[in-house]
């Protein structure tokens, strides 16, 4: 027979681990509790999700940096071989 494990917490250890909660807070509080856990669970997934997008965006930027210093690095080495050709032109 298998047991329902959940944390590796059976059945009867839930069980009494919610009847102390219920001792403890009332069973018109525990609602409330488990609001505040929901809603503090969510906070942390937005806030995840935000830091996610932010570092989504940052690399996005990184790549269009990457492309225009490939860009600029091409223009650079055209002009230093117009440069380089007219030296020579010069130098005869």
């Amino acid at each position: 027979m298998e047991r329902l494990m959940f944390f590796n917490i059976g059945g009867g250890e839930i069980f009494f681990i919610l009847l102390i909660v219920v001792m403890l807070f009332g069973a018109d509080k525990i609602p409330d509790i488990a609001r505040g856990l929901g809603k503090g669970i969510k906070d942390v997934k937005n806030a995840a999700n935000d830091i996610r997008n932010e570092i989504n965006n940052s690399t996005k930027d990184n790549e269009d940096l990457k492309k225009f210093q490939e860009k600029v690095d091409k223009e650079k080495k055209n002009i230093e071989e117009i440069a380089g050709s007219m030296k020579r032109k010069m130098d005869i």
